[in-house]
């Protein structure tokens, strides 16, 4: 039972900080239009978002241990409430910028202890697997759920209206209930210390030293190229949606929860697949259908024209072809991850955890940067054709990391023996 709890606790924390993480997009289009700003301005949010995420991980990451996972897990909610009560009540865009750095700063702390009490639920591999999968299924859950809550609250007669704003009270009391449920959800955090307490200076010390694996800094290489392309798409979605595909601003938002929904569906789907695939297998037959649907997808995107009264039954076929990529991309991140994880030992989850987070928070930044920058530039069509070229970079990184997992495998047993 208290097992449970705790999984559940971990499954709706995911879910909020889904929400809150990828509305950015929708945050990005409302900004523009509320506050009156251009393109690269907007896509400040993005970094004020993941520059937190990555300085929070890099600095607290490796010492998470001594303070506990699931206090962290309060105190990141609790920080979030506040900010969430404070957009409303004092509406500017500095605000937002505020609010997405302290969400950026939560998840940090949030991450790194959602991931490492997976490592202590999970009995072994296979375990963490399904399990890492299951949760981050659920976080895309939450993304569809949030594209759909925001669009309750946009003004669809008046898109500059502040009245989206108004959705940050009701995350404020999710936070708020959550951090009830953590209270009274029992954790045994004993595995993660290994035995004794270490210093700030060695705990650190031993983040660093992941770095010098070859295992782990080709992990991380994949893990950022697949964020970069995963943050192109899911934040300049609603905006691609808008400007290029000529749809509403609601119905933009509502358009855009197709890629969370089809990458929920593809990662609560991979965890069936992988019984029957390798995972390498898998991964890449991914990769390479992701490219060949930006191939046909984009081309469809050209030269739509604005038309009064537009629904869903006679939107652009681009617009329903685009999210699909999500199914595509959705096994990639949760698995490269497990078996990065599963690869260590569960006192290193905490570290590794942060560099994972680190490096996804900057591919993220970079990716939604450049998509700005080309966006504005030229237009949306091109900027999502750019993801080609870290797609097939991707391949080349998975072939890197099946060789070291398949080298870390064949050691253990004659290290053991």
């Amino acid at each position: 039972m208290s097992r449970a709890r705790i999984v559940l606790a971990l499954a709706l924390i995911y879910m909020i900080f889904a929400i809150l993480l990828n509305s950015v997009g929708t945050v990005i289009l409302q900004s523009m239009a509320t506050f009156g700003i251009d393109k690269p301005h907007a896509s400040l949010l993005e970094a004020f978002k993941d520059l937190t995420i990555a300085g929070t991980s890099f600095l607290v990451a490796s010492v998470l241990p001594l303070f506990g996972y699931r206090r962290a897990m309060m105190l990141a909610l609790s920080s979030v409430a506040a900010a969430c009560v404070a957009l409303p009540l004092f509406p500017s865009f500095h605000v937002t910028e505020a609010l997405f750095a302290c969400v950026g700063a939560a998840f940090a702390l949030t991450k790194v202890a959602v991931y490492s009490s997976i490592g202590l639920l999970s009995a072994d591999g296979k375990a963490h697997s399904r399990l890492t999968n299951t949760i981050e299924g659920l976080f895309m859950l939450g993304v569809l759920i949030g594209n759909w809550l925001f669009s309750a609250f946009i003004d669809p007669a008046v898109p500059s209206n502040p009245s989206w704003m108004n959705v940050y009270w009701l995350l404020a009391a999710l936070c708020i209930g959550v951090i009830a449920l953590l209270a009274t959800s029992p954790l045994d955090e004993s595995a993660a210390h290994a035995g004794e307490r270490q210093s700030f200076v060695r705990a650190f010390g031993q983040m660093m030293g992941l770095c010098a694996r070859p295992l782990v800094y080709v992990f991380l290489i994949s893990a950022f190229l697949y964020v970069l392309i995963e943050q192109s798409f899911s934040t300049w979605l609603p905006t691609f949606n808008n400007e290029i595909l000529k749809l509403p601003n609601t119905m933009s938002v509502q358009l855009a929860s197709i890629l969370a929904g089809s990458t929920a569906l593809g990662r609560i789907g991979a965890g069936f697949l992988l019984r029957r695939l390798p995972w390498h297998l898998l991964l890449n037959l991914c990769v390479l259908a992701m490219a060949a649907l930006v191939l046909i997808a984009l081309p469809l995107a050209t030269g739509v024209t604005a038309r009064a009264n537009v629904g869903w039954f006679d939107a652009p076929l681009a617009a329903y072809l685009i999210p699909l990529i999500g199914l595509l991309m959705a096994p990639i991140y949760p698995v490269i991850n497990s078996v990065a994880l599963s690869s260590l030992p569960k006192p290193m989850h905490a570290s590794m955890t942060g560099l994972i987070v680190v490096f996804s928070a900057l591919g993220g930044t970079l990716g939604s940067r450049i998509t700005a920058l080309v966006f504005a530039a030229f237009d949306g069509v091109h900027a999502f054709y750019f993801s080609l070229l870290p797609m097939a970079l991707v391949m080349v990184t998975l072939f890197l990391f099946k060789r070291e997992t398949d080298r870390v495998a064949s050691v253990a047993p004659a290290a053991a023996g």
